[in-house]
């Protein structure tokens, strides 16, 4: 997103009224339209939407869930894995690392992705998961 559109998100939140909106440009970079603003202004006026109280929200769109069922058992075993403390990092580049390992473990030049991989390439994976799971369960229990 632009930072004109951001300011102008800003001025909504902070409910500015045309006048204190106006006021505050001038303050800040002495023009009184984002029209005749350079960027480093406009990023200025923004700085100073933020100490005003302005916060930047996400736009709440998650990654759509795999349709593959053996991807999503991926991503279970290793939160599972995680939530038992057999992995420190539940991060997504941890987990590609991880399935690197047994997709092209040779090749330095390799990203494997997940989410990318066929069940011939899962399947290693998945069953290396679900022993580091039982070990966890196992070492919870006793």
């Amino acid at each position: 997103m632009n930072t004109t559109a951001i300011i102008n998100i800003a001025k909504g939140q902070l409910q500015m009224v045309e006048d204190d909106y106006r006021a505050m440009l001038a303050r800040v970079t002495g023009k009184v339209s984002l029209r005749v603003m350079t960027e480093r202004q406009k990023l200025d006026v923004l700085d100073e939407l933020k100490r005003l109280g302005f916060r930047v929200k996400s736009g709440g769109r998650k990654l759509p869930a795999s349709v593959k069922p053996y991807v999503r058992l991926i991503h279970a075993l290793w939160k599972s894995c995680h939530r038992l403390g057999v992995i420190d990092d539940a991060s997504r580049p941890a987990l590609r690392a991880f399935c690197k390992r047994f997709v092209a473990p040779d090749d330095a030049s390799v990203a494997v992705d997940p989410d990318l991989l066929d069940s011939v390439q899962a399947t290693p994976i998945i069953e290396a998961l679900k022993k580091m799971e039982q070990r966890g369960k196992a070492r919870r229990a006793g």
